[in-house]
């Protein structure tokens, strides 16, 4: 990167910092991604439509999110420049536009995941501590759909008697209820006769709380006991089975959002893709023309 376009980048990310709020971390991220493209095109400052119309091949070997990110990165810069009057023209339209499907989320059965339940109460029957925690875990991902940060983050006075709810504080710090069933309620309870009265978190492990690794790794363990591939199962994949099961049960889209935390409902739609089955039937069923006679 030229000394000239090292001193705009600079600018550019002042700007973030201070109108946007952007983080240390983002601030990498964009000079990494506009040191990229000035790797294939020489100077961003003076880039021609034409020169960013070589990126499309020149980037073609990367995935289509890396493309995306790159190219909203520089479209963004050069917005700046053009906002700054730094340049009288905006050549961004120039840039690759890759298009890429969102892969569809690994589920489990209802089946499966009954068995892991039966292999998981079947161990904390013994009354064993670790048990317990982690029938409550499974308890926690599966009935309440939560993240595993989520999770692993809970406060211990999180659950409480009577209160079918949780509050959990999500993506963004942004606070929202979640359902708690009455058998969830009864694990945590037989969890904290386990947990010091002084402990600040609901799974506290060493000085902190359980990490979200340790979490995958019981998880994995759990399916493994119910005689399920391990690779097959995480904390992730009990939330899509969550959300997925629910959308099959009849839950409305906009209660599904707001169970997942999601900030756009179009994130909650890839559950309609994966139980696209019983969305035809419910056409089938419920669309006026279904009764129509023919």
């Amino acid at each position: 990167m030229t000394v000239e376009d090292q001193a705009l980048v600079d600018r550019f990310l002042d700007m973030l910092a201070a109108e946007a709020g952007a983080s240390r971390h983002t601030l990498t991220a964009y000079r990494n991604d506009l040191a990229r493209g000035a790797d294939v095109i020489g100077s961003l400052g003076t880039a021609s439509a034409d020169d960013l119309s070589r990126l499309g091949s020149a980037w073609a070997e990367l995935a289509p999110s890396t493309v995306a990110r790159r190219s909203a990165a520089l479209r963004r810069f050069f917005g700046f420049l053009l906002d700054e009057g730094l340049r009288k023209d905006d050549p961004s339209a120039a840039l690759p536009r890759p298009r890429f499907e969102r892969p569809l989320p690994r589920i489990l059965d209802e089946d499966q995941v009954r068995r892991m339940f039966e292999a998981a109460e079947d161990r904390a029957s013994s009354g064993e501590a670790a048990a317990i925690r982690n029938l409550a875990l499974l308890e926690l991902l599966y009935g309440s759909g939560l993240r595993a940060s989520e999770l692993v983050s809970l406060p211990r006075g999180a659950v409480r008697p009577n209160q079918p709810f949780l509050m959990v504080f999500g993506k963004g710090s942004k606070e929202r209820l979640v359902p708690i069933s009455s058998r969830a309620q009864a694990v945590v309870e037989r969890w904290l006769e386990h947990v010091p009265s002084a402990a600040l978190w609901l799974f506290p492990s060493g000085k902190s709380h359980l990490s979200r690794v340790r979490l995958f790794q019981i998880v994995r363990g759990m399916a493994a006991d119910a005689g399920i591939s391990p690779e097959r199962v995480s904390p992730h994949v009990l939330r899509h089975a969550f959300a997925t099961h629910l959308l099959s049960g009849g839950a409305d889209l906009r209660v599904l959002q707001s169970l997942l935390g999601h900030a756009d409902i179009a994130t909650t739609q890839i559950y309609t893709h994966v139980d696209s089955a019983r969305l035809v039937e419910l056409v089938n069923a419920r669309h006026p023309l279904a009764t129509r006679g023919r």
